[in-house]
């Protein structure tokens, strides 16, 4: 909620990572807010009405957005395939859509970079469909691409908002800076970066996504595809440094996971999916998000601060399993 904004009902699919830092954000800013997922689970707040539905049914869709001033569509396909992102992604985009559409409410969907990241780096926002010829894309780029040409095709106003790799509280095991680099960093043991650890990367922490996706669902002039606030690039071995300090560590062992084990499928035989991506890890991967940020008047939070405030969330969570 912006300076002298009242308050208002926000709607919230999924409860995943993104989903959970943006409910309780919107939540602590005093709007109250309805998070629909499957099971009826989301996070605890006296703000927060959580409710069971089905956000491929237009129907149950309609149900949480009653009385919402925004819809925030946070659903991903729980499984990490271009033939599962064609089947589950598209349903759900056409109900939320609908009834969107119908309701007369903006629409903020979380995104990738995949659908231009083959593309000239620093990755800037594009006006309207992203550039890059279908035949630089990977699989699951050519989904995002498609569900982005369809949003811009709607016919109420949508955001497509952008991250790069996440980082932050409630990042867990499907963040590459979630769990794989903090538990080595916080208990020591070996790191396993995927790719190159020495490349420049860019990281968006988790609250900075969220703070924009509230600001873009406020402004008017907000549509199209635009960028999180996401600080300088770094490597993933100087990320891994800064948790240590911040947690007053000794630097973990780095064992990069070798691309060819990644190809075949070996250790880990569901990252056989993501063989496809790994470019993104054998190569500089650098987004500018300097146009949102001046669009949306937000700028990313510094590294340290965002890395104290992570460690401090994971230190509190292990404490509570311990």
């Amino acid at each position: 909620m912006t300076e002298g904004n009242p308050p208002l009902r926000h709607a919230v699919l999924g409860a995943g990572a993104i989903g959970t830092t943006l409910s309780l954000m919107l939540a602590a800013q005093g709007h109250e807010v309805t998070v629909m997922t499957r099971s009826g689970s989301g996070p605890e707040h006296s703000r927060i009405r959580r409710l069971a539905g089905d956000a491929s049914s237009a129907g149950d869709v309609e149900r949480a957005i009653a009385g919402a001033a925004a819809l925030h569509c946070c659903v991903h396909p729980g499984t990490y395939s271009a033939a599962a992102w064609r089947r589950e992604a598209p349903p759900v985009q056409a109900a939320v859509l609908a009834a969107a559409g119908r309701a007369g409410i903006p629409v903020v969907f979380t995104e990738s970079l995949y659908s231009m990241d083959r593309g000239e780096q620093p990755f800037t926002e594009p006006d309207g469909v992203p550039a890059l010829p279908e035949a630089g894309l990977s699989r699951k780029g050519m989904v995002r691409r498609h569900l982005i040409e369809e949003r811009i095709a709607a016919g109420t106003r949508v955001v497509s908002m952008v991250a790069s790799d996440y980082f932050g509280p409630h990042a867990l095991q499907n963040a590459h800076a979630g769990e794989r680099m903090m538990l080595p960093a916080m208990q020591g043991g070996t790191a396993r970066p995927i790719g190159s650890a020495e490349l420049p990367h860019s990281f968006t922490y988790l609250p900075d996504l969220a703070a924009a996706m509230i600001r873009a669902a406020e402004a008017p002039e907000a549509s199209g595809v635009l960028f999180a606030p996401t600080g300088p690039p770094v490597t993933q071995r100087e990320l891994i440094a800064a948790y240590c300090r911040a947690a007053g560590t000794e630097m973990p062992r780095l064992a990069p996971i070798p691309s060819w084990a990644i190809r075949a499928g070996r250790f880990v035989p569901s990252l056989g999916e993501f063989a496809e991506m790994l470019y993104q890890w054998e190569n500089p991967y650098v987004m500018d998000s300097s146009r949102t940020e001046g669009l949306l008047d937000l700028r990313p939070t510094p590294l340290v601060q965002a890395v104290e405030e992570t460690v401090a969330w994971w230190r509190e969570r292990l404490q509570g399993a311990a």
